[in-house]
């Protein structure tokens, strides 16, 4: 059996010119509206952003267990002050990056609740492009992996340095697998035979997990733009996404997890386009969703059910 998750990054949007209100949330919600109850409704995984800008404290990490039913599965984006030091050093009252073994206890305790109840699908440790495979970053990444290699762990290293030799020997020595991302400068091609090929030498053949981003493909806003939301304003074509859904069925079909996340998440094209993409890949389609969101990307007629019943 295939074992393929597909869902968005982030379920939570809630202002600025790509919210999700409206489109994927109903426009007119009931009292005590969940947003993330209703997700997992139509999804069974979820990667989770906000930890990316705090470690969430157990409480928090338990209501996100409580809220979702059995099966359903977190990823968990690593603390900021873990991978990028610069954005950590530019927030106010931060004047040392003291990284320490306390920070590794609480990041631990903020996500043990996800993790015990078995509903940790990995914790992803994404490194920016300012990240060289120097010999300090890999001195830096070996420490780092060992810390957290009770976990899943999957790694983007989105610097082309890290594509050398070596980089999967140091993943693999823990188990980690190297994410493979779909963004504007590095799109995933039609070859999907290279692709793929490329991707499985970064994976330890005794690790069982396959990870996937999708950033989306709009150049023109990815480092120049006026709110960080318009980098990620980009709706795949169904064309675009079948090399993507190709290398899902490989991986899967050697036996690995799948997992995928679509980031492109402005106006809820995220949530489209797993949608397509559970549709190629034969995965189910459940509970239904606003006509507001069929009306905005009409490649969804016929692939979801809809409901004009106020929430």
């Amino acid at each position: 059996m295939t074992d393929i998750r597909i869902g968005t990054s982030g379920w939570n949007y809630p202002s600025g010119r790509g919210t999700w209100n409206g489109l994927f949330y109903p426009s007119r919600r009931r009292r005590g509206f969940d947003e993330l109850a209703y997700y997992a409704e139509r999804f069974d995984t979820v990667e989770i952003n906000s930890t990316f800008y705090r470690i969430p404290e157990a409480p928090l990490s338990q209501a996100w267990v409580t809220r979702t039913p059995p099966g359903f599965l977190f990823a968990v984006k690593l603390y900021q002050k873990f991978t990028h030091p610069d954005m950590y050093l530019s927030r106010d009252g931060v004047s040392d990056w003291d990284l320490s073994r306390d920070d590794f206890d609480l990041f631990r305790a903020g996500i043990d609740p996800i993790a015990t109840a078995g509903r940790l699908a990995a914790v992803l440790v994404q490194f920016p492009e300012s990240f060289h495979a120097d010999d300090d970053a890999r001195g830096y990444l070996d420490w780092l992996l060992a810390a957290l290699a009770d976990y899943p762990l999957a790694v983007e290293l989105r610097h082309r340095s890290w594509d050398a030799e070596g980089t999967a020997d140091l993943l693999g020595g823990y188990g980690a697998t190297r994410v493979l991302a779909d963004e504007p400068f590095k799109p995933l091609k039609k070859d999907v035979g290279s692709v793929f090929r490329d991707f499985r030498k970064t994976l330890p053949t005794s690790f069982s997990l396959s990870y996937l981003r999708l950033h989306g493909r709009n150049r023109a806003a990815w480092w120049q733009h006026e709110a960080a939301e318009d980098r990620y304003d980009y709706l795949y074509s169904p064309d675009e996404l079948e090399p993507v859904a190709a290398i899902a069925r490989d991986a899967a079909a050697s036996g690995r997890r799948v997992l995928m996340y679509m980031n492109n998440h402005f106006s809820a094209k995220s949530v489209a386009n797993a949608v397509i993409l559970k549709r190629k890949l034969g995965e189910p389609i459940r509970g239904d969703y606003p006509p507001a969101l069929v009306d905005r990307y009409p490649e969804l007629e016929g692939v979801v059910p809809t409901s004009g019943l106020p929430l």
